[in-house]
Parts: structure tokens; C-alpha cells; sequence
């Protein structure tokens, strides 16, 4: 049985004003990192779902060249709808990179001025 009494809970910053929030918002700051986040964001985004329609389609309207054997069992059908994961996570591991290396550091810039009133 503990018989420590709990920690005293720690004294929270202010909130930000409405007008605080509005103000970083149009800020020139926040429009930079808002364009680094579009800027990787968009065109990949356009990319995969390009990709992954290609498959779809080739899928639906391609089958003779779909199911052309590469080696063994394997088709040209699995090789791309494996190679669909495989973007996937690459689009991901790319992603937290960029977040990491060119977003994060601006948000938290950000977001250090908004909590300590600056």
C-alpha cells in the first residue's frame, strides 16, 4: 500500500486566445509549413491512387497481361499487387523523414510560441 501522497499537479499554460490562434494561422510562418506539408503531401498522394488505378484497371481490362507468368507461380498480377504494399510503406518511411527533418521542427517552433505567449 502506497503511502506517498501524489505529485502536486503541474501548473498548465493559458490556453490561447481565438484571435492568438487566427493570427498564427495567417502567419507567414505557418504558411510554410503548411506549403512543405502540401508540397510532399499532394503529388504522392496523386501518384499512388494514379498507381493503385492502374492496377485496378489493368485488373479489370488486362487479364491475359496480368496473368503472364514471371517465374514459377508468380504473375505479373502478384509481382504489382505486392509491389502495392511495398509503396506503401516506402510512401510511409518517406513521409516520417520528411516530417521529421522539415515539418516537425517548424511546428514545434510554432507551437512553442503559442504556449509560451510569445
Amino acid at each position: 500500500m502506497a503511502t506517498e501522497t501524489p505529485p502536486p499537479p503541474k501548473a498548465r499554460a493559458p490556453l490561447p486566445s481565438a484571435q492568438e490562434f487566427s493570427t498564427v494561422a495567417q502567419s507567414a510562418e505557418f504558411d510554410e509549413l503548411r506549403r512543405s506539408y502540401r508540397s510532399f503531401a499532394f503529388p504522392l498522394t496523386i501518384a499512388f491512387i494514379a498507381w493503385y488505378l492502374l492496377y485496378v484497371l489493368l485488373s479489370n481490362y488486362a487479364g491475359g497481361f496480368m496473368g503472364t507468368k514471371l517465374f514459377g507461380n508468380v504473375n505479373v498480377a502478384l509481382a504489382l499487387g505486392l509491389a502495392q504494399f511495398l509503396t506503401t510503406f516506402l510512401i510511409a518511411w518517406w513521409y516520417a523523414r520528411h516530417a521529421a527533418a522539415k515539418l516537425d521542427p517548424k511546428a514545434e517552433a510554432i507551437k512553442s510560441r503559442m504556449e509560451g505567449g510569445a
